[in-house]
């Protein structure tokens, strides 16, 4: 059977590899070993709140569950419209933003309006790395810049307008970024959007994080900018619903109809239950339970990483969002006698049964050298972890 090239463009998405090796090694382990500590997948360990379950309980029992509109129910859009004007100050008109079943079909539905063959897209080295995919799976080519610790693992206005060529559409970028836990600067991020919108450009901004800011400096939304700005949100971390399958994006008003045209085709319309479950998430008792949540991550990531500093991973830069570090591992990689980090995960796991993400997957700008732990697990998984960690170390 003959692959399409565009399927082998892809490669293996490693955070999952690695997964499911911890996941086997935890079943071998688990009788004679203890549990494993899983500090690799970045999903938050809480669930939906009791009115998101109970909205979605109604809407099974109430029989509503067959087709919604392809850009989502008119509720949630306004719903989503409220929340960007109670939280940011910001009026988004409903009709600019589009449900989507999960953020992973909004940047899959932006890259198929946007990209053309052969069109190069700027994201940060190192990013999240399903987002290059987005982008090789419509024949476009992500061109990843090296970053540094003194930018944040961000990209600058000065790097985008050096890296610019002959066939750059636009940059792709994520505020706060998986897997570092940063954000671009307000100020820098309306530079680079200059820039590219003086270039003809696309600034798509990945935003799925955006709730779990944690630092006033950093916890705004690029749609401030202006309405070219294109943002990719998710009902996944911030709303506790990874496994519902639903985001949405904000578009300027042109794109809309485009959109909703593709998502009609590829997708007919997102998940009905969970969209009206997703209702109840902006109720003020949820908003109140997800805020006390957001407080958790910030503790966790608060006691954390002190711990991985002095341990000898050194987070070069403190996180302000999400629910991750970012270690620099290679004095470990040097005292354990293994490579990278990538052979450094498999020792963890065999030797601490502490299962953690290698940076492998996040690029090639000296990701061998560092290993992305998530905050999203309890603090006693946190705390045992580091009590593992010390002892191997030691």
């Amino acid at each position: 059977m003959k692959i399409s090239s565009r399927a082998g463009r892809i490669e293996p998405f490693y955070v999952m590899e690695v997964a499911k090796a911890a996941a086997q090694q935890a079943r071998e382990f688990a009788a004679t070993d203890g549990p494993m500590i899983f500090l690799n997948i970045g999903e938050p360990d809480f669930t939906a709140p009791p009115l998101v379950q109970e909205a979605a309980v109604r809407a099974i029992q109430g029989g509503a569950t067959q087709y919604t509109p392809a850009t989502g129910l008119d509720s949630l859009r306004e719903r989503i419209s409220g929340w960007y004007a109670d939280r940011f100050a910001l009026q988004v008109p409903a009709q600019r933003i589009v449900v989507t079943a999960g953020a992973s079909a909004a940047l899959q539905l932006a890259c198929l309006a946007l990209i053309d063959a052969g069109d190069e897209i700027l994201m940060p080295d190192p990013s999240y790395p399903c987002n290059r995919h987005f982008v090789s799976a419509a024949d476009g080519r992500a061109v990843l810049v090296p970053t540094t610790a003194q930018e944040r693992f961000q990209l600058s206005a000065a790097k985008v307008e050096q890296a610019w060529g002959a066939r750059t559409r636009g940059v792709l970028l994520a505020s706060p970024s998986n897997p570092t836990g940063t954000s671009i600067h307000p100020d820098e991020l309306r530079r680079i959007h200059a820039f590219v919108q003086e270039r003809g450009g696309i600034t798509l901004l990945d935003e799925i994080y955006l709730g779990l800011s944690y630092e006033d400096t950093f916890g705004h939304t690029g749609l401030a900018i202006d309405d070219h700005v294109i943002s990719i949100n998710s009902f996944s971390k911030y709303f506790n619903m990874t496994g519902w399958r639903l985001g949405w994006m904000v578009v300027p008003q042109a794109l809309v109809p485009v959109i909703e045209r593709l998502a009609q085709n590829l997708f007919i319309c997102p998940s009905t239950i969970a969209q009206h479950a997703a209702l109840a998430c902006f109720e003020p008792e949820s908003i109140a339970e997800y805020e006390r949540r957001r407080a958790e991550f910030k503790a966790r990531r608060d006691w954390f990483i002190p711990q991985l500093d002095a341990i000898g991973l050194a987070v070069p830069v403190r996180p302000d969002g999400a629910f991750y570090a970012w270690a620099d591992c290679s004095d470990i990689c040097r005292r354990l006698g293994v490579d990278s980090s990538w052979e450094l995960a498999f020792e963890l796991m065999k030797r601490a049964h502490v299962a953690v993400t290698p940076g492998r997957d996040f690029g090639t700008a000296q990701t061998r050298n560092f290993i992305r732990f998530s905050t999203a697990s309890s603090m006693a998984q946190l705390h045992e972890a580091a009590a593992r960690l010390r002892a191997l170390v030691a």
